[in-house]
């Protein structure tokens, strides 16, 4: 089956009416809970700025207080699930101050949580390439974010 061009799915879409493109999308919200989730957040970004922030160190937070850090081995392990749930929800926002604070919300959360005291090199290269990521998702904003978050990420690089 040849799936056709994102331009060919606008194209498409323009032709139909409203109610079919309601039904379009509520079919498409039931496959997955990420387009589900994605479709929400789409819908009222602009009345609630801050809500994707929330509701992403709200879910990041109940998965750092279920996580077992008893030994190295499951504290890695909690590291990388959290990591993965975390870049699952970085793809539903497109704006970098959001992803930059997502982002450094959870290296925070991984150094309060004590993860690394472990000073496994798993947990320290991901908590490394976090940092870096949200370096470069802040070199992208504005000078006055970038020094608010330079900030952030000094504090989180402190021993």
């Amino acid at each position: 089956m040849d799936i056709p061009s994102l331009a060919e799915l606008k194209r498409e879409l323009g032709y139909r009416s409203e109610k079919e493109l309601v039904a379009l999308l509520s079919d498409l919200a039931k496959f997955s809970r990420d387009n589900k989730a994605f479709l929400y957040f789409k819908l009222h970004e602009a009345e609630q700025p801050g809500l994707y922030v929330d509701a992403v160190r709200e879910e990041l937070e109940e998965a750092f207080q279920t996580a077992n850090t008893r030994n190295y081995h499951l504290a890695k392990k909690s590291a990388q699930a959290i990591r993965r749930k975390l870049n699952k929800l970085l793809k539903l926002s497109k704006n970098k101050a959001d992803q930059a604070e997502v982002i450094l919300y959870f290296c925070e959360q991984m150094k309060e949580y004590g993860y690394l005291k472990f000073r496994h090199p798993v947990i320290d290269n991901l908590f490394a390439l976090q940092v870096k990521k949200a370096q470069t998702a802040i070199s992208s904003l504005h000078e006055d974010l970038q020094s608010d978050y330079g900030f952030r990420i000094e504090a989180l690089l402190e021993n």
